[in-house]
């Protein structure tokens, strides 16, 4: 476990700030809890989740920082403190406190938890190999090599370590596209491995425009541009199987929001539903929640974008 990477910063949608306005307004109701269930671990803070667990007949345990302690106190919720970008030899020591306390599964809540959700449930459920999936999860690169090696269909992609990759990687998808002298290039986008959302993303367009890249952003992934319609995809998987599908589209209104498909992008939900079950058998993937990204272009084809991860209970606007 002593690879356990949390990069970026943990943020959490300023929900410290509406906590006591959650529990007098919306309340909280709690069902009776099954002694014969272990418990479940909510890595992050999610007054959300917080409201899906009491209704959950599953007892349940909060891991999050400090700062959550004193209201976790005031209204009896339990609670495990824990920094998650605290990364050293004691990392090992949530998973081992978790296992002692009951804890069957852990479920993370934001981006950032997602790779010590894979550790802290690889002792767990005693499977080392949870935590190399949860990679799989995170890594844009590993991510998009795994959906390949799985017959899905991305963009052009590789690695860049310095600015020299970059350069090269443009050229080259231009010379692809048969680009001639004079003709203005297909942007390439340059995104963090593992950050959150678009945190880190970069669209580069002329060799000059990398010059403004900073070292320190290094490494990053590089893609080819999609033209196409984007839209999500969350489903829940049970047993390898789908249990429910709901596909989300993408509307700019000032900012990105997700609003129900359009009988447009209705149509394709057999097509999408395919690629859910492509994704599932590529991945591994036995239960849970998925929240992938994909293109579709004019012609029909799906291209998969990338996975991120939804807290549950979640509303889109609270980040």
């Amino acid at each position: 476990m002593g690879a356990l990477a949390a990069h970026a910063p943990l943020v959490y949608g300023g929900e410290r700030d509406l906590a006591i306005m959650f529990v007098h307004q919306v309340g909280v109701i709690n069902m009776q809890k099954d002694p014969n269930k272990g418990y479940i671990a909510l890595l992050g803070w999610s007054l959300n989740a917080i409201e899906a667990a009491e209704n959950f007949d599953r007892r349940y345990i909060v891991v999050a920082p400090d700062w959550a302690e004193e209201y976790c106190q005031k209204h009896d919720i339990p609670y495990v403190p824990w920094n998650f970008e605290r990364l050293n030899d004691r990392s090992m020591e949530i998973a081992e406190t978790l296992k002692e306390k009951g804890v069957d599964v852990a479920i993370p809540l934001y981006e950032e938890t997602v790779e010590w959700a894979g550790a802290i449930n690889s002792v767990l459920l005693d499977n080392p190999r949870l935590y190399g999936q949860s990679l799989l999860l995170r890594d844009k690169a590993l991510m998009k090599r795994r959906a390949q090696l799985g017959g899905i269909r991305v963009g052009i992609f590789e690695e860049a370590h310095d600015k020299d990759d970059v350069v090269r990687f443009l050229k080259r998808v231009n010379q692809t596209l048969l680009k001639l002298d004079g003709d203005p290039n297909d942007p390439i986008h340059l995104k963090a491995f593992d950050k959150a959302g678009c945190l880190g993303h970069r669209v580069i367009r002329t060799p000059d425009e990398v010059d403004t890249i900073p070292d320190e952003e290094f490494p990053v992934l590089m893609e080819s541009h999609l033209d196409g319609w984007e839209f999500a995809v969350e489903a829940w998987i049970h047993d390898g199987k789908i249990a429910f599908l709901n596909i989300s589209e993408y509307v700019t209104l000032g900012y990105s929001v997700f609003v129900p498909a359009s009988p447009e992008l209705e149509i394709y939900r057999e097509q999408i539903t395919q690629q859910i079950e492509k994704l599932i058998k590529a991945f591994d993937i036995e239960f849970g929640l998925i929240h992938p990204e994909y293109f579709v272009t004019s012609d029909g084809e799906m291209y998969f974008g990338k996975w991120l991860t939804v807290r549950p209970a979640s509303k889109y606007l609270n980040y």
